[in-house]
């Protein structure tokens, strides 16, 4: 299973869209706090829709208290400092918890953190010159590539809402 930790975020917005993807690819999401803003707000529930109805969250008033009820979780920590590029490690276990540290929008997961897990940091490669991509963006990254890994287990390839053929069935529905 996929967990994806947000550690202090500082965003509602990229918190709410954070929620929605966790709900779609049935993530569960951990926040490790203090954060500056309420998780009831109504920006978090705008962009989250009704899909965060369905989020399975975990909040931590701290990083030891995660790092306390989390003691033997598989943690990969996402910093622009690492010299392991994220699809160089093997996520194709889906009997396995793996867990995503991402940092504030700000300043990231701090140095000192980094340092003590620096075999287990991951970066997201770029141009030289760019310092970050958008928060929610890196999550559907990784998350991505670690469902993709797993051959998107549990989730659906094809449309199930309007069906396999939706396209197909609307345009001859149209020709009539």
């Amino acid at each position: 299973m996929i967990h994806v930790v947000l550690y202090r975020p500082e965003k509602p917005m990229n918190t709410g869209n954070i929620m929605r993807t966790c709900v779609a690819i049935g993530a569960t999401l951990h926040i490790i706090g203090p954060i500056s803003f309420s998780l009831n707000e109504k920006d978090i529930k705008r962009v989250g829709l009704d899909y965060i109805n369905n989020l399975k969250m975990i909040y931590y008033k701290d990083y030891d208290e995660f790092l306390n009820l989390n003691r033997n979780a598989d943690t990969y920590y996402v910093t622009r400092y690492s010299k392991n590029v994220y699809s160089s490690f093997s996520y194709k276990n889906i009997a396995h918890d793996y867990y995503f540290m991402f940092g504030r929008e700000s300043s990231g997961i701090p140095h000192d953190i980094l340092r003590e897990h620096l075999d287990k940091t991951i970066r997201i490669p770029m141009v030289m010159d760019a310092r970050s991509l958008n928060l929610s963006n890196c999550v559907a990254i990784i998350c991505y590539e670690a469902l993709r890994q797993q051959c998107f287990y549990e989730l659906s390839t094809s449309e199930a809402i309007k069906g396999e053929d939706f396209l197909i069935a609307e345009e001859k529905k149209n020709e009539k």
